[in-house]
């Protein structure tokens, strides 16, 4: 950054993925010199715009790393727990929108039966955007992923973004995407594919460490079975993380459609990787038959 003049910039933003507080920090001060807004907003394809988003423009409203603030103007957004009810401040639930946009999708195509059961049937009256998310004391929304993205591990139900966060907390990783793949007697086991700091190198020793770091942060029950070194993670040309891609390279199905994947190659590293890890752990347990 060092090596450009930024003084032009006067506004930066960020899409795709949720950016963490680590990220958005490293953002405002080598990007934005202290002195840039960003603007990391919240959306779907479905609400045909932006919903919850800084609004730099229009109102001075003080940024927290890692929120996306508050709803637009218009946008009755609210965070919903599983019964029903209003969540209290920092008490995880779903994602909603309470009243019509001008945004809003219609209908599926040929499809108003998956429409109402997708977006209105769980929570009556209400859109589910199907996201976790919080709000804190001051209002502000927190985005903690996908509903769909909760892993059933011997009957706990953890979310695969609270993974994702202690491993970037470790100062070895730069990038981390977690994954549930399925197991006869858990259900489901979490599994990782993370991309290491520069400074960092890929070992079985740094594996071990990242797997005790989880179990340290979030208990032996949330303890990556495994975790695959790769330089880069399958993304879409927005930057969203293709988790599903990586789902099925360690389910050992097929792909589906990847039309929309940015990089080929990232899809062929993390094929390698699950295979080097698995002919690995095959030595490792014939050596173990052959003792």
């Amino acid at each position: 950054m060092k090596k450009h003049d930024l003084s032009s910039l006067r506004l930066r933003g960020s899409v795709g993925e949720r950016i963490d507080p680590e990220a958005w920090q490293w953002y405002y001060k080598n990007v934005g010199n202290h002195r840039c807004s960003i603007v990391d907003t919240w959306w779907q394809t479905e609400t045909g715009g932006i919903m919850v988003s800084p609004q730099p423009g229009i109102a001075h409203i003080p940024l927290k790393a890692g929120s996306a603030t508050l709803p637009l103007p218009g946008v009755d957004a609210d965070v919903i727990t599983e019964d029903g009810r209003s969540a209290r401040p920092n008490e995880k639930g779903l994602m909603v929108i309470r009243r019509p946009w001008p945004g809003e999708l219609m209908t599926i195509w040929e499809n108003p039966k998956r429409f109402r059961e997708a977006y209105f049937k769980k929570i009556p009256g209400m859109y589910l955007a199907s996201d976790y998310a919080m709000k804190d004391e001051d209002g502000y929304f927190w985005f903690l992923g996908r509903a769909d993205e909760v892993l059933k591990v011997a009957g706990h139900r953890i979310s695969t973004t609270e993974l994702e966060d202690v491993l970037i907390s470790h100062p070895a990783v730069a990038e981390s995407a977690v994954i549930g793949k399925s197991d006869p007697i858990k259900m489901q086991v979490p599994v990782a594919f993370v991309t290491l700091r520069p400074d960092s190198k890929a070992s079985p020793q740094l594996r071990v460490e990242l797997i005790n770091h989880v179990r340290h942060n979030l208990g032996s029950i949330a303890a990556p079975e495994n975790i695959y070194f790769v330089s880069k993670l399958p993304k879409t040309r927005s930057g969203k993380i293709m988790r599903r891609l990586l789902g099925a390279i360690v389910e050992e199905r097929a792909l589906g459609d990847i039309t929309t994947l940015e990089d080929g190659t990232s899809i062929e590293e993390a094929k390698q990787s699950y295979e080097e890890l698995k002919t690995e752990l095959k030595a490792v347990l014939v050596g173990v038959e052959t003792s």
